[in-house]
């Protein structure tokens, strides 16, 4: 749906309105050229589904455009000075650092087993391989190793959504965009009047 404002204007006037026009139309361009205010994941980490890569996310902050990321950290702690103030995004940055300490502590869980396994190999001066202490600390990788699937399914999600809710914020808050005429031109009336016609694309 599109609207049209057209204005009739003397020449001088409308020169000197056709001139703040375009001057503000060059500065959305000057703005639209500047680096984002938005914080943007690498490619392949802003893809990352359900059970992905457990490694740490990178990203670029915000007024950065030069292609260079840096690491979020193992509990996305790199990250969180720039969601200061966003209660939404610290909330789910919250939610992917408890998955992260999970995620240690299980690793630790299943490192711990099966250290304990293959101590009690030749724990009595003979090989041992299935002993009571063996058959329990199979039993605690066995659930480690499941507790992992669960523990990392949504970790991922946790650390995007908090981006998408700082980017939303940002969004939110640019009005720039949405107040920018989509077009400007100059016509003549039929009484023979110069008329400027600003167009505005309604969404």
């Amino acid at each position: 749906m599109q609207k049209i404002n057209q204005l009739a204007a003397s020449p001088w006037r409308l020169r000197g309105l056709a001139t703040v026009v375009l001057s503000g139309g060059l500065f959305g361009a000057a703005l639209a050229q500047t680096a984002p205010n938005t914080i943007r994941l690498r490619p392949d980490d802003a893809v990352r589904g359900l059970n992905g890569p457990q490694h740490n996310f990178d990203f670029m902050a915000p007024g950065k455009d030069n292609g260079e990321y840096q690491s979020a950290g193992f509990f996305g702690q790199k990250l969180r000075p720039f969601l200061a103030g966003n209660e939404e995004a610290l909330d789910r940055l919250n939610d992917y650092r408890r998955q992260k300490t999970l995620y240690l502590a299980d690793r630790i869980l299943a490192v711990g087993s099966f250290a304990v396994y293959g101590q009690q190999i030749f724990a009595n001066g003979e090989r041992q391989y299935f002993n009571n202490t063996q058959k329990a600390a199979i039993g605690v990788f066995a659930t480690s190793v499941l507790a992992t699937v669960f523990i990392n399914r949504n970790t991922n999600k946790h650390l995007q959504r908090a981006v998408t809710a700082y980017n939303a914020d940002v969004a939110h808050m640019s009005l720039w965009p949405r107040l920018r005429p989509s077009s400007i031109g100059l016509g003549v009336a039929p009484t023979g009047h110069p008329l400027l016609a600003v167009r505005w694309l309604v969404r």
